[in-house]
């Protein structure tokens, strides 16, 4: 492509198995060390931090400092997005691994996509609001009903501090484990908060997992119906 957005650079930082498992494993959305990140991708400390380096020279990766310590994250939720958008492609075209994990169907059903709901029970929540007329399809994108507007304030969410950001209210994301879209932006963001904070639902610690409880779960199906 010799015009417009290097799409080759961003291409080449993410088909490094190295430097893919490195932000795969910054989709839960915690900032990892580089030790943490050299053990996640089985490569040393020293390889690790070239690696660090190329991501965050490329825009994928955002590092602070707190005391002796390094934390990276992703810079964005535009490159979790893009990495989700990739799983969902690398998925529907059959480029899977080989053997599957004990936490495969956990993470199916319900995991962390940056920092809002993905999997199953993600899925279902954007299927609920639409089918709530909570939010509406507008063309590719979404937009937030002044119906959604209520419910969302009676749910705990506030709606005019998400529509003050500059971050979109709501967007798609496309699952990779569905092939569908889950609810990401700020709204996503903060469902998935409400979500935690009303216990319903906790993350399995140093993983993307998210287990609901039964009670939590029961309590869920019943706050975002879908069509029979």
């Amino acid at each position: 492509m010799k015009e417009g957005p290097d799409i080759a650079l961003i291409g080449s930082l993410v088909g490094d198995p190295a430097r893919a498992n490195m932000l795969a494993a910054l989709m839960g959305g915690h900032a990892l060390t580089a030790t943490e990140l050299a053990a996640a991708c089985g490569v040393t400390p020293q390889t690790a931090s070239s690696h660090l380096a190329k991501l965050e020279a490329g825009g994928l990766l955002r590092q602070r400092k707190q005391g002796r310590h390094r934390y990276f994250a992703l810079s964005g939720e535009d490159v979790g997005h893009m990495l989700e958008n990739m799983m969902g492609l690398a998925a529907s075209r059959g480029h899977l691994r080989t053997r599957t994990g004990p936490k495969d169907p956990a993470l199916r059903k319900a995991r962390i996509c940056y920092d809002h709901l993905a999997g199953d029970m993600g899925v279902r929540l954007l299927d609920s609001l639409l089918y709530q007329g909570f939010v509406h399809e507008n063309d590719s994108d979404l937009d937030l009903t002044e119906a959604g507007r209520k419910a969302m304030t009676a749910f705990g969410i506030d709606v005019d501090a998400l529509e003050t950001r500059r971050r979109p209210v709501c967007k798609p994301c496309l699952d990779w484990s569905s092939r569908r879209s889950h609810i990401a932006g700020g709204l996503g963001a903060a469902l998935f908060s409400r979500i935690t904070d009303l216990n319903w639902a906790r993350r399995i610690r140093d993983t993307r997992v998210i287990a609901f409880t039964p009670k939590g779960e029961t309590g869920f199906l019943k706050a975002f119906p879908v069509a029979d």
